[in-house]
C-alpha cells in the first residue's frame, strides 16, 4: 500500500514540477495517514498548509510558481499580473512577489504568505494559459491586468512588443489590446 500511494502522489506531482496537494491526493485515493508515513520517511515534505512536494523531484527556477499556484488548495491559483510577464519572458518585470488570481468566490482563515500577491477575480476559460505545466493567465488577460493595476505604460508596451516578436500574440491581437488600453507603441 505504501508504495501504491507514492506512486500516486508521484503521478499527480509529476505534472505538477513535483508539488501537489493533499486535496489533489485524496481525490486519487490517498488517504491522509499515507501522506503523515511519507513525510515521516522524508519522501514528501510539506512546504505549505494542504501542499507537498516530492523530496527527490528536482527544485527548479519555476518551482516557486507552481508552490504558489497549489496554496489556495482548494481552487487553483494561476500566475497573473507581473508573475505572468515574467513567466512569459516578456517585459522587464521583475516583481519581487508572486501574483495569483483566485476566484472571486475564494475565501480563507490562513494568513496569505509574504510572498503572495493574491487577486480576486473569475478567469474565463479562453483566458487561461500555461507555462511548462504552471497556470498563467493568457498573454492578453495579462496586460489588460497589468494595465488596471497601473502598471506603467512603457512596461506594457514592451510586453506587447516581445509578445508579438515571440508568437505570443498576433500582430492584429497586439494592435488591438493596444488601441483598447490606448497603449503608445514604442
Amino acid at each position: 500500500m505504501p508504495r501504491e500511494a507514492y506512486a500516486t502522489v508521484y503521478e499527480l506531482a509529476a505534472d505538477q514540477l513535483g508539488y501537489f496537494t493533499a486535496a489533489q491526493a485524496r481525490e486519487a485515493g490517498v488517504n491522509s495517514m499515507a501522506l503523515v508515513m511519507m513525510e515521516r520517511r522524508e519522501s514528501v515534505e510539506r512546504v505549505s498548509r494542504g501542499v507537498y512536494r516530492l523530496v527527490h523531484f528536482p527544485v527548479g527556477p519555476l518551482s516557486q510558481y507552481m508552490e504558489a499556484s497549489l496554496w489556495p488548495a482548494g481552487p487553483m491559483g494561476i500566475i497573473s499580473h507581473e508573475s505572468a510577464l515574467a513567466l512569459y519572458n516578456i517585459s522587464d518585470v521583475n516583481p519581487n512577489r508572486i501574483h495569483i488570481t483566485v476566484p472571486r468566490s475564494f475565501r480563507t482563515r490562513r494568513q496569505i504568505p509574504r510572498q503572495l500577491v493574491v487577486h480576486h477575480a473569475d478567469i474565463l476559460e479562453g483566458e487561461r494559459g500555461g507555462h511548462e505545466g504552471i497556470p498563467v493567465t493568457s498573454v492578453a488577460r495579462t496586460i489588460k491586468d497589468c494595465h488596471a493595476a497601473h502598471l506603467g505604460d512603457e512596461l506594457l508596451a514592451r510586453a506587447l512588443v516581445d509578445a508579438e516578436r515571440q508568437g505570443l500574440l498576433s500582430t492584429k491581437e497586439a494592435s488591438d489590446i493596444r488601441r483598447l488600453l490606448q497603449i503608445p507603441s514604442s
